[in-house]
């Protein structure tokens, strides 16, 4: 059978005359994913990184048929639920926020972060304007979240409707990196100096920025951030839509890097990957501004399927399974440095760098690096060819697979990076 474009379909980050033919999935089962046409593709990046403990999870599956039998849908202004309530009490003690306002998806995890930052001082009768944001972030693609992600084409045809931002360079590190802390004090000179403006919030992707090109930063530098962030009197909200939930090494990024932010944004990796739903913490104190008699200072924001069953039911099992085993998650960065020190010797690799589950390397390329850049695809291709699903950002070539990947197919996906690195 002949693979052709489905006449109704409007894939996202695809330019749809250019784009290779998407290939159809039949089923998926653990790290594997199967197609109608071909051997199956060992899912090396979890789906868009949602896809925590594999395809096809029998746990997960019957725990959202189990709750579908019972509940599936209720609208949460109005009543609650067992599995909303379980849930709330296990993420807050996880990440040490009190509070849980359900959304859909890590974009609006981010927006409501930021509604309720602003709004915050507000209520407290002392308005603040200025965001802070770093250099290279991603927080989604709704219109809040685009401003105070980086500024680039995927942004450009809104530019006129993004609030403004103060920006502060992001010291990404890497490897036997000589100029860390240059960088680290560098950037933190311009954030105390854009600090001097009062600020509602300073918004951040704790240990990695994901979209911005696996671009890691070291702790110390994340507790220097809140020490100045606390100083000036913010807020300070760690994005941890991708970093949540033992893709850093520990539950969240936020829990190893040794800092407390006010609100967390959660998503992907939440339900294990099986159904979108988003969170965001936020501290008791942050809470009590909210509640009182006058209606202004309600949070009027909302969404169809907050605190969904379904989804709730799925997040619960997957803290089951990351509970039961947390040397799934604590111990993958050791699976993977000998095989990403071996790459690292290749003459086509710089700036490896690793934390937790997520392992990264640039390629050396030819021209202007960047999104666009040709190798990423070339890559991508070989890889397919060889029964690897790889997405590089660019020139950034990364790893991260669901924890249940088994050290064979591993080793299969740097063997098979190894082999298209000469190829290229």
């Amino acid at each position: 059978m002949t693979a052709t474009r489905h006449p109704n379909l409007w894939p996202p980050f695809t330019q749809m005359a250019r784009a290779a033919m998407p290939q159809r999935v039949t089923h998926g089962e653990g790290a594997l994913l199967f197609r109608d046409q071909g051997d199956p593709l060992i899912d090396a990046i979890s789906s868009w990184w949602v896809t925590l403990h594999g395809h096809g999870h029998p746990e997960m599956a019957k725990a959202i048929g189990d709750q579908a039998a019972r509940l599936e849908q209720v609208i949460f202004a109005d009543f609650t639920h067992s599995p909303a309530e379980q849930l709330g009490v296990r993420l807050s003690g996880l990440c040490g926020l009190q509070r849980l306002f359900f959304s859909d998806n890590g974009s609006t995890a981010v927006e409501v972060a930021l509604k309720i930052a602003c709004q915050w001082w507000t209520n407290r009768g002392e308005p603040r304007h200025q965001i802070v944001a770093f250099d290279g972030a991603y927080h989604g693609d709704t219109f809040g979240a685009m401003a105070v992600g980086e500024r680039n084409l995927f942004s450009a045809p809104f530019e006129d409707k993004l609030f403004p931002v103060a920006r502060v360079p992001w010291p990404a590190t890497w490897w036997n990196d000589e100029e860390i802390e240059a960088k680290e004090s560098a950037a933190l000179q311009v954030l105390e100096t854009v600090l001097e403006t009062p600020t509602a919030a300073v918004i951040l992707e704790p240990l990695l920025q994901g979209a911005g090109g696996m671009a890691m930063v070291r702790p110390d530098f994340l507790k220097a951030v809140e020490a100045r962030t606390r100083q000036a009197g913010a807020l300070l909200i760690a994005d941890e839509v991708l970093t949540g939930f033992g893709r850093c090494g520990d539950w969240f990024a936020s829990r190893r890097a040794g800092i407390r932010p006010d609100l967390m944004a959660l998503s992907k990796g939440l339900t294990g990957g099986c159904l979108p739903m988003g969170v965001t913490m936020a501290s008791e104190t942050v809470f009590e501004a909210f509640v009182g008699d006058d209606p202004c200072l309600t949070l009027w924001h909302g969404h169809s399927f907050t605190a969904n069953p379904l989804g709730c039911a799925a997040a619960n099992t997957s803290l089951d399974l990351l509970e039961r085993n947390p040397g799934d998650f604590e111990g993958f960065e050791a699976r993977h440095r000998p095989r990403l020190e071996e790459l690292s010797r290749h003459p086509r690799v710089q700036h490896p760098r690793l934390t937790g589950t997520v392992a990264a390397f640039d390629l050396v390329v030819d021209g202007t690096s960047g999104y666009l850049n040709p190798a990423g695809p070339k890559l991508k291709q070989i890889a397919m060819d060889n029964g690897v699903f790889l997405r590089p950002l660019g020139q950034v070539v990364y790893l991260l697979p669901p924890l249940c990947i088994t050290d064979p197919q591993l080793d299969h996906c740097y063997d098979t990076i190894l082999a298209a690195l000469d190829q290229l």
